[in-house]
């Protein structure tokens, strides 16, 4: 009998054939990092949470489908200590080099001798059969013997599968039956971008496929599934019943689910509650008082910009020129460098320093945007400035009414869908002058810089 043979047998089990590489860190140790994803964490900020590296956290993303296993949901109840863990595995790894026996293992960790001596003889084996036990090793193999893997409901219903695949990806077609094919995009194992063909289907969305089944199959209870459970057929690799490429039939088309914190905390990390606009002062509302402003940007083509300001008693108007840095279209931008479209934070900071300090300080008061991140350096803006800047509610334009309504006239101007880098500063003063000498109904039909200038005077008149 060879040595191998020897040692499994008074192992008393075979010997094992390589699983593969050992993880990173075992199923236990990874709940860090998805309460870090939970919090709203990039999955590199997640990883050096919990010490490992960024490719390593991001691979776990990714495999996991942009959502935590079961196990390791924050919902999920903490470990009973009905098993053993890493660190009483490694208390018997310990005890078994000094030569202690199972039964003082035992008394040692408060566990039955039987528990200690299936330990020894399930999870010491090595692929050499030999008895030697190995904390780590050890529990590589109860984490891989604790898995109940069950089979994906699409994997073994065809007709299911079927249906599902048929209504998320199938052709759409002519009332005559002629089917469309659309345009052919390829998938790229990512997102689609903006303003790019789309790949058409019949796009139900897994919701809508789920209840759907109820209505076609009422008396067929094996035509049943759950939403949930198509999105993870779509996005958890291994479970092998739906391509990942026909995420791209999704309305969102994302390659991978994103956490909804992350997703609710995303760009506006620097709103805090005391700069809402529940905050501003009562009399910024009735525009009794000058130098309250509003702003806001107009976008075009290729991700230009122009800046609006708006005085909210006069109704006056400044254009701000956000031109495109160099570089921008010819070479990647840097991610840790400033936005090259011309309209990033620090472009649109200083182009509002330029603007305001042509105005005294009666005039510069406040200033409400909505929740951009190109006012993400609104701290520095107010010290620049004198400025009390003030971000509206998410998706709530209304509470900036005069800057909306002044977009809408800008846009005569500045069509949607066009070039605005293609108009010069000469051009936008032009524009602003042509609306500010415009009569105003709500001014009683005098212009914004008639108003104006009457305000300035006003607070020029020395006092008797």
């Amino acid at each position: 009998m060879k040595v191998e043979g020897r040692r499994a047998r008074a192992a008393g089990r075979g010997k094992l054939r390589s699983p593969g590489r050992p993880p990173v860190l075992h199923r236990s140790e990874r709940r860090p990092f998805w309460d870090a994803i939970a919090a709203g964490c990039s999955s590199e900020d997640a990883a050096r949470l919990a010490g490992v590296s960024q490719a390593v956290g991001t691979r776990w993303f990714r495999e996991c489908g942009g959502m935590p296993p079961s196990h390791l949901a924050p919902s999920a109840p903490p470990p009973t200590g009905r098993y053993l863990s890493l660190a009483e595995r490694e208390e018997i790894a310990l005890a078994r080099a000094r030569g202690a026996g199972v039964r003082e293992i035992a008394a040692q960790l408060g566990r039955a001798a039987s528990t200690i001596s299936r330990e020894l003889r399930r999870n010491a084996a090595t692929r050499g059969g030999s008895a030697e036990y190995r904390a780590m090793t050890a529990q590589w193999h109860a984490d891989r013997a604790a898995r109940r893997p069950k089979p994906a409901k699409l994997l073994t219903n065809p007709a299911l599968r079927a249906y599902v695949q048929d209504r998320l990806a199938g052709n759409i077609a002519t009332p005559d039956g002629s089917v469309i094919v659309g345009p052919k995009v390829a998938w790229k194992g990512r997102r689609h971008g903006r303003r790019k063909s789309r790949r058409w289907a019949r796009a139900w969305s897994p919701e809508q496929i789920a209840n759907r089944l109820l209505i076609d199959f009422p008396d067929d209870t094996s035509m049943r599934i759950s939403h949930e459970a198509i999105y993870q057929s779509l996005y958890v690799q291994g479970r092998g019943a739906l391509r990942r490429e026909l995420t791209a039939c999704l309305r969102t088309g994302r390659a991978l689910r994103e956490p909804r914190q992350r997703a609710r905390g995303r760009g506006k990390s620097f709103v805090t509650p005391d700069i809402l606009i529940s905050e501003r002062p009562a009399s910024v509302q009735d525009r009794a008082v000058p130098g309250h402003w509003e702003g806001d940007l107009i976008v075009g083509l290729a991700s230009s910009a122009i800046g609006t300001l708006v005085e909210r008693t006069t109704r006056f108007t400044m254009l701000l020129h956000l031109p495109p840095m160099p570089g921008h279209g010819e070479r990647p931008r840097d991610r840790t460098g400033p936005a090259l479209t011309g309209h990033g934070a620090e472009a649109v900071r200083e182009a509002i320093t330029r603007a305001m300090s042509s105005l005294p300080q009666q005039l510069r008061r406040s200033l409400t945007w909505d929740q951009g991140a190109e006012m993400s350096q609104h701290a520095q803006l107010s010290i620049d400035t004198g400025l009390l800047v003030y971000f509206c509610d998410p998706q709530s334009p209304w509470q900036r009414g005069t800057n909306e309504n002044t977009n809408g006239l800008l846009r005569q101007y500045f069509p949607k869908g066009t070039d605005l880098s293609s108009h010069r500063a000469s051009d936008l003063q032009a524009v602003a002058l042509a609306l500010n000498t415009r009569p105003r109904k709500t001014l009683q039909w005098r212009t914004p810089a008639e108003a104006l200038n009457k305000l300035l005077r006003q607070t020029q008149q020395p006092c008797v």
